[in-house]
């Protein structure tokens, strides 16, 4: 029985990305946006407090960890930030502040190959393709557009906008709503937050191991394969049982 839907992760699995939130030059430029809208922060000053704010937020939506894994809304902390110096911020601040953060603690972002061309058959084969990421919208869909995904899922669920996130099931039910598990595929680097939870709710796995795969995964899915082998995902949800 062919598959219907094919549900990806994004940072991984699609994406290989790595950020370094801590770098001097980082906060060095995000303390010239706050200076540049009326919000004087020292770059250290401004990384320290931060830390604090989201570290604030995400105990604020804390509840047992055993039952459900809160997600905050990055914008809040810049709003806050913003606030705390006497300076507003509106959303489009925010997220513009949010963009320029992303981009200075972003070492490098680019698509494994083959990932366009894949996505792209999935939907010629008639596959829903739908994209479940732990991740803040504001920074993923800019990141979407630049790498040319933006228009290859069908659906988008973020983390961010849920205020849950993986393993969470009650995300993964937000995608899966009115979906058939069993002519669902879910596709991921990272046994705990994506293969565990989907086989839990009956779905077919595929396990891409890549190099921010977690450490010490020891991974079980009905196939896996590595990052640059992606467009063997095709083969698995075209075949017939």
């Amino acid at each position: 029985m062919r598959a219907e839907n094919v549900v990806f992760d994004l940072y991984g699995t699609l994406v290989d990305i790595r950020t370094d939130e801590h770098g001097k030059e980082c906060w060095e430029r995000t303390a010239e946006i706050f200076h540049e809208n009326g919000a004087e922060y020292l770059p250290k000053e401004l990384e320290k407090r931060y830390f604090e704010v989201v570290s604030e937020l995400e105990h604020e939506t804390d509840i047992d960890l055993k039952k459900v894994y809160p997600e905050i809304d990055i914008l809040r902390a810049f709003r806050i930030l913003y606030r705390e110096k006497g300076a507003s911020a509106d959303g489009e601040l925010a997220e513009k502040t949010a963009v320029v953060f992303r981009q200075a603690s972003t070492k490098f972002i680019r698509l494994y190959p083959n990932v366009v061309r894949l996505l792209s058959g999935l939907s010629e084969d008639g596959a829903r393709v739908i994209l479940l990421s732990n991740a803040q919208a504001a920074f993923t869909r800019p990141e979407l557009r630049q790498l040319g995904l933006d228009g290859l899922f069908d659906k988008i669920f973020l983390s961010s906008d849920f205020g849950i996130k993986k393993p969470d099931l009650r995300f993964f039910g937000a995608a899966l709503k009115d979906l058939d598990p069993q002519r669902t595929v879910m596709v991921g680097n990272d046994m705990t937050c994506d293969i565990e939870p989907a086989k839990k709710l009956g779905l077919s796995t595929v396990y891409v191991r890549s190099k921010i795969s977690p450490k010490g995964d020891n991974p079980s899915a009905d196939m896996i394969i590595r990052s640059g082998e992606i467009t063997r995902v095709r083969e698995w949800v075209n075949r017939e049982n």
